[in-house]
């Protein structure tokens, strides 16, 4: 049975850079992920992108790929993120432009589509935190962002993309993308996608599986926190999951860190919705 193995590189729009540049480095990886995107930082990057029409993307996304290009390129790793933000094609442009200034002859993929802020701005649509619609905030609204799946990315990677880049995409189908791909799923093979899925969200967080998010210092202690690694899965395609971490890493990875991750990120499963 085939394999591949996705590492996560990042879990949020701060993250360090140390645990990616080890994961490509030592992990023998078939995908990166960065993992960058929430509500507050797709609002933030739009408010960078008013300010500067080639802005509105990830900060770090320059220095991130300095740091992993070269071994990515070097081991065929292939990369996936939504670092573009609230601006995906300015992404990919730059990043195409890191590439070429290290030399490197890469494939830059743009996924767009998921700003729907025209669409929504003036009309009708409930809120479901709040009572009223959308048209009655004015024009107190930042942005809206709708979840792209997984099938747009996959694409990609099918086309030859070295470097996936996007904006707001449900955090698992960063995963899920390579797992189509690398494996053929049909997009209505609804049990792969829902394996797939939870592939994703038990690494989209990087260090909170590997024992970021279970620590409890003299209750759950969790060694080598100070150089925490992140998670590799390792994806049969029959969708079964083996998670672990480089070799030496700090930081621990076992059913428990697993099942508390799983339940931060899925809450009530008779009422979960994905794109995909």
């Amino acid at each position: 049975m085939r394999h591949i193995r996705i590492g996560s590189g990042a879990g949020y729009s701060g993250d360090r850079i140390e645990p990616a540049v080890e994961l490509a480095d030592k992990g023998d990886i078939d995908y990166l992920v960065f993992e960058c995107l929430g509500e507050r930082t797709v609002a933030l990057a739009q408010q960078a992108r008013m300010k500067d029409p080639d802005g509105g993307y990830d900060p770090l996304l320059e220095d991130r790929f300095r740091a992993v290009l070269p071994i990515c390129a070097a081991r065929g790793i292939k990369l996936v993120t939504n670092m573009g933000a609230a601006n995906p094609l300015a992404a990919a442009q730059k990043t195409a432009q890191i590439a070429r200034s290290l030399g490197l002859a890469l494939k830059v993929a743009a996924v767009i589509g998921d700003d729907v802020f025209e669409a929504c701005q003036h009309s009708e649509l409930p809120f479901m935190e709040i009572d009223g619609t959308l048209q009655q905030l004015g024009n107190r609204v930042l942005s809206a962002n709708a979840y792209l799946g997984a099938a747009p990315m996959a694409q990609a990677l099918r086309e030859g993309a070295d470097v996936v880049i996007t904006g707001r995409a449900s955090d698992p189908a960063l995963f899920l993308a390579p797992m189509i791909h690398a494996f053929d799923w049909a997009m209505d093979d609804w049990n792969l996608l829902g394996q797939g899925t939870v592939a994703g969200h038990l690494l989209e967080c990087a260090g909170q599986i590997t024992g970021g998010y279970f620590a409890d210092p003299g209750v759950k202690d969790v060694p080598g926190l100070a150089r925490l690694g992140f998670p590799i899965g390792e994806v049969g395609e029959d969708g079964s999951l083996v998670i672990t971490k480089v070799e030496g890493s700090g930081g621990r990875v076992t059913a428990a860190t697993c099942k508390e991750q799983l339940l931060y990120e899925v809450h009530d499963p008779r009422r979960y919705i994905q794109p995909d």
